[in-house]
């Protein structure tokens, strides 16, 4: 095999990413060790994906188990493994149906795409509008990002698909102005993500549930993130028990293992007919036989409740950080999606921070121009969180 480093990224790979200075070779549970074997902590979780940390041994034999058995055989026929799955998240939510399909970005462009073809099959043609909300984001199809409300995202690739309307988050007002009975659907975040980890109002949510129900129009939660216990729950919805029509997740799902799964009710399944929508690769049974194994190992009182003990040690330790650095001006989110807001005078310092914590050996993310967020594993070390938040206070040391 060849030897590659960092440049040879500049120079075969197409520049849509800004990848860090230094390559992962290997990782073991919430530690990462790099091309000259320099350790990190993982505070990133590979975008709230390593749901159980890196190589767990349960997941790993699940998918060296399934990967002398059946790779692929396409949605022509079914696999065991997608079926048991099917019927873990069903039996484990509000939902009836489950569709697999291969990312976050793919589980939502059906979803959407299910809530024009059911309010097309029960209420006409003219019944189309979806209603998403400013600063959300649902992918990178053609389809979720002109739904979501990031222009950045959109922008220069011709004209929107029609009948998307844009709100402010949180604001029921706003969203009581936009919804009609020409809405197909809203769709929501039930934490804003990748615009800075910014949780709705329990008001909110259960405002926008009834306007949904007034208006004959689907309420689609986008759990791609918070879904699989990120956030102390298997669902974030759960927090708030306001009951979605269509729910879609992936990240955690998989373990790091690409899956995503869109779930919702038996009469608005029916709208998916047999040829109405597909995929060659969702439901493959290498992803579903791992995300069977997350599953049995998350849906459990131990690691969920383990959620909410490791976000309270992050909790004390970044507000107390700062504090005395006058670095954040909030610490939100729910379990183990964290967002620290930047003060004023650490706004735009955003990347630098990121950059100096890298150089102590530790791994972080950014969430919208001023977040930092964190979404460590769900069964990080307690030794691996101070050791993390010790880096971290020395990266900032040196930055004050």
């Amino acid at each position: 095999m060849s030897t590659v480093s960092r440049t040879d990224f500049d120079r075969y790979i197409v520049p849509v990413y800004s990848p860090a200075s230094f390559i992962p070779v290997k990782g073991q549970g919430s530690k990462v060790w790099d091309q000259e074997g320099r350790e990190y902590i993982d505070f990133t979780g590979g975008i709230a994906v390593n749901v159980l940390g890196h190589a767990h041994p349960a997941l790993v034999e699940a998918l060296t188990e399934q990967a002398h058995k059946l790779w692929h055989v396409s949605n022509i026929f079914t696999n065991e493994p997608a079926l048991q799955l099917a019927k873990k998240l069903t039996e484990a939510t509000f939902a009836d149906r489950a569709f697999f399909s291969n990312s976050g970005a793919e589980a939502n462009e059906a979803a959407l795409k299910l809530a024009r073809r059911y309010a097309y099959d029960n209420f006409g043609e003219d019944k189309y509008e979806i209603i998403s909300t400013l600063n959300s984001f649902h992918g990178r199809t053609y389809f979720t990002v002109s739904t979501g409300g990031q222009a950045k995202y959109s922008s220069g690739f011709g004209p929107k698909i029609e009948g998307i309307k844009h709100v402010a988050y949180n604001d029921l007002a706003a969203m009581e102005a936009a919804i009609s009975d020409k809405t197909c659907a809203v769709i929501l975040e039930p934490i804003q993500g990748e615009s800075g980890v910014l949780p709705a109002d329990q008001a909110y949510l259960e405002g926008v549930r009834k306007l949904c129900d007034k208006h004959n129009a689907l309420l689609i939660f986008d759990e791609v993130q918070t879904g699989m216990g990120r956030t102390g729950k298997l669902f974030a919805y759960m927090h708030y028990n306001v009951i979605p029509d269509i729910l879609t997740n992936a990240k955690c799902l998989g373990g790091g293992f690409p899956i995503g799964a869109m779930l919702t009710k038996e009469h608005i399944a029916k709208s998916f007919s047999v040829g109405v929508h597909g995929t060659t690769y969702g439901g493959n049974p290498l992803a579903c036989a791992v995300a069977n194994k997350v599953v049995d190992i998350v849906n459990t009182t131990e690691v969920l409740n383990g959620v909410e003990i490791r976000r309270a040690l992050f909790q004390q330790e970044l507000e107390r950080i700062g504090k005395q650095y006058n670095i954040f001006s909030l610490v939100r989110g729910k379990g183990l999606l964290i967002g620290c807001v930047l003060t004023p005078e650490w706004k735009e310092r955003t990347k630098e921070i990121i950059q100096a914590a890298e150089q102590q050996g530790l791994m972080l993310l950014q969430a919208g121009p001023e977040v930092i967020r964190l979404a460590p594993s769900l069964i990080i070390e307690e030794a691996d969180i101070k050791e993390g938040l010790k880096r971290f206070e020395q990266a900032i040391q040196k930055l004050a």
